[in-house]
């Protein structure tokens, strides 16, 4: 991938490190000299970076890269570097050791991400609309066509992509990045430092719906959602991702929740803090998650249920009651032939039948 920043803005190694390591993870250098002269231009992978970039080594099966790479730079850990050494391996990339490479990667994509963004136009576009009560603090900018309707307030810092929507009465807080064509329907409140994808949806109606037989054209009278949606801080939300108000209570992600492309949360849900889902998920209304749960792409989740926290739910899983010890649940039937499926579901299937006359079978050697 071509370099983020040029050359002559490029910091050296300890610099940059020092810089984007924001939480104090403890590093050193190893290798050829001690990093200084060595200027990092950005990221890239072990077999694509060049001599202006760092890459970094955390999964064990790519180590036979580390020779060949031409990266300036690489974060791995001591053990791994012990291993390319033992190999008689003589990199020429200094070497950043350090006990958890991909954490420190993450932290050194955030600084580079950072400095791109400073780059981006600031200010109110002309086309945006902006309705006159609306509140944007200073260092906040508005894309094209943006619009921002009646009592809304947005923080400084935060950035307004083209073609967003921010309904009526909307609170969105400091320094968050709503990417082009995002919608907040009215009274959605967003912390601090979000990031919303193209296309997310926050505020919509839940699925609400009173059986009514009086109707001549239809059985069923619309529920009303009255409620809102609140979000924590630090909290990332996936491109086409929709998130429903609440009928009556508000639907709550708690700080730092991270959701996946394409994922659906019902009203009235509420998602514990530090909660992360992969794509797909869908989760019925009225859910409570706990905190630093981890949900797989596709899995699926009834309404009115519990999960605890630190729950883990493997990717497809469909969870239909609660769950409310930490630890891992799968309940994916394994992939197999055709016809080998078929003859399987056809047994499991039967399987009340079958314990009907295993039971019989055992009452009768006991008669």
């Amino acid at each position: 991938m071509p370099v983020l920043l040029a050359p002559d803005q490029a910091p050296e190694l300890p610099e940059l490190l020092d810089a984007a390591n924001t939480i104090g993870l403890d590093w050193s250098l190893a290798g050829p000299g001690d990093g200084r002269g060595i200027r990092i231009a950005g990221i890239g992978s072990l077999s694509a970076a060049g001599p202006l970039e760092i890459s970094f080594l955390s999964n064990p099966k790519l180590a036979s890269q580390l020779a060949g790479s031409r990266a300036a730079a690489v974060i791995l850990r001591p053990q791994d570097w012990d291993a390319a050494r033992a190999a008689g391996a003589a990199p020429q990339w200094a070497a950043v050791l350090c006990g958890q490479p991909y954490l420190l990667y993450a932290l050194l994509a955030q600084w580079f991400d950072q400095r791109r963004r400073e780059g981006l136009p600031t200010g109110i576009h002309p086309s945006a609309v902006i309705a006159g009560d609306a509140e944007i603090a200073p260092g906040a900018s508005v894309g094209p066509l943006a619009v921002i309707e009646a009592g809304a307030r947005i923080g400084a810092g935060t950035r307004i992509g083209a073609g967003c929507v921010i309904g009526a009465g909307c609170v969105i807080g400091r320094d968050c990045l709503l990417h082009a064509r995002v919608t907040l329907y009215h009274r959605v409140r967003v912390g601090d430092r979000a990031i919303l994808h193209s296309g997310a949806v926050l505020g919509a109606d839940g699925f609400g719906f009173a059986p009514d037989p009086s109707k001549e054209t239809g059985a069923w009278s619309k529920i009303a959602q009255l409620g809102a949606v609140v979000l924590g801080d630090d909290v990332e939300i996936g491109a086409n991702t929709t998130v429903d108000r609440g009928a009556i209570e508000d639907t709550v992600l708690g700080n730092g929740v991270k959701l996946d492309n394409q994922i659906m949360i019902g009203h009235n849900c509420r998602i514990g803090d530090h909660t992360a889902m992969a794509a797909c998920v869908g989760v019925a209304g009225s859910t409570t998650m706990g905190r630093r749960c981890v949900i797989g792409g596709a899995a699926m989740f009834a309404g009115h249920l519990t999960l605890g926290d630190d729950v883990h739910i493997s990717g497809g899983t469909a969870v239909t009651g609660d769950i409310l010890e930490p630890g891992r649940y799968t309940g994916v039937f394994p992939a197999a032939g055709h016809a080998d499926w078929q003859r399987n579901a056809a047994v499991i299937g039967q399987l009340a039948q079958l314990r009907k006359r295993l039971r019989a079978l055992e009452r009768q050697e006991r008669g």
